[in-house]
């Protein structure tokens, strides 16, 4: 004869509770540790199954976004990048930009921290179950384009309308020349909730998307004044002929010329 517990952990197996069937010992335990009544008991083993079915959700929504990497605003250096407003940053965070209709132009130069702010608010938008997708500017012309010579267009553009928040990146680049594409993009600020990522620079489509009401723009500035990038590869060259750092250059070998300036 089948015991009553085995019957239980049937039961709950069959409705597709999994996470409560394997926590099932657990849970009975932790029931006569606390004597706990029976719905006292009961909500604690349902809080397992949805706790768990909340988490792999978060989960999907987080990959469904496709994100580059999985950066949020705890891993953000606000010491290294003063220019950046962490109150309003952690405002963004609660997304109550999206309840007010805006959308969000993070501006600045290259290496500033644009993408990790725009993709950590992004994350944070799936993760309270939004819809939401990260693609790169590149890839959005591209899909728009082929979409144009199939004349279903709009049917595309309707398909990002969907998102409670689009994240473009590195836009202003192709668009910038092509009218039919730079309406897209402005189909896409009108309809969907956008965060934008763009390198500082003056363009009339950039110029005029910065100046839209509903846009609000965060111009993050570089971290230094200057800066000199000097990138070195070593390894056997054959226009050298030994290990390019090690190579003379001017009486000395071109490292040593390198960390002088």
């Amino acid at each position: 004869m089948i015991s009553t517990y085995q019957r239980l952990k049937d039961n709950l197996e069959y409705l597709k509770l999994k996470k409560a069937s394997e926590s099932l010992d657990e849970v009975i335990d932790f029931i006569t540790a606390n004597e706990l009544s029976f719905t006292e008991g009961l909500l604690r083993l349902t809080d397992v199954e949805m706790d768990h079915r909340k988490t792999n959700l978060i989960k999907a929504m987080v990959k469904v976004g496709a994100f580059p990497f999985i950066k949020e605003i705890k891993d953000f250096d606000f010491d290294f990048q003063p220019s950046v407003n962490k109150a309003q940053i952690l405002e963004f965070e609660s997304l109550g930009f999206i309840d007010k209709k805006e959308n969000i132009v993070f501006l600045g130069p290259s290496g500033v921290g644009k993408t990790h702010l725009a993709t950590a608010i992004g994350i944070a938008s799936a993760k309270k179950r939004n819809a939401t997708y990260f693609i790169k500017c590149h890839d959005l012309i591209m899909q728009l384009k082929k979409a144009k010579l199939e004349n279903r267009l709009e049917a595309r553009l309707k398909h990002f309308f969907k998102y409670k928040l689009l994240i473009i990146d590195e836009l202003g680049y192709l668009e910038s020349s092509c009218i039919p594409f730079q309406k897209a993009i402005e189909k896409l600020l009108d309809n969907s909730h956008v965060l934008a990522v763009i390198r500082k620079q003056s363009t009339e489509f950039l110029n005029r998307i910065c100046n839209r009401k509903d846009v609000l723009v965060i111009d993050i500035d570089s971290t230094f004044e200057t800066l000199s990038c000097i990138i070195m590869a070593s390894g056997m060259s054959k226009r050298f002929g030994s290990n390019k750092l090690i190579a003379d250059f001017n009486g000395r070998s071109l490292f040593e010329n390198a960390v002088s300036i």
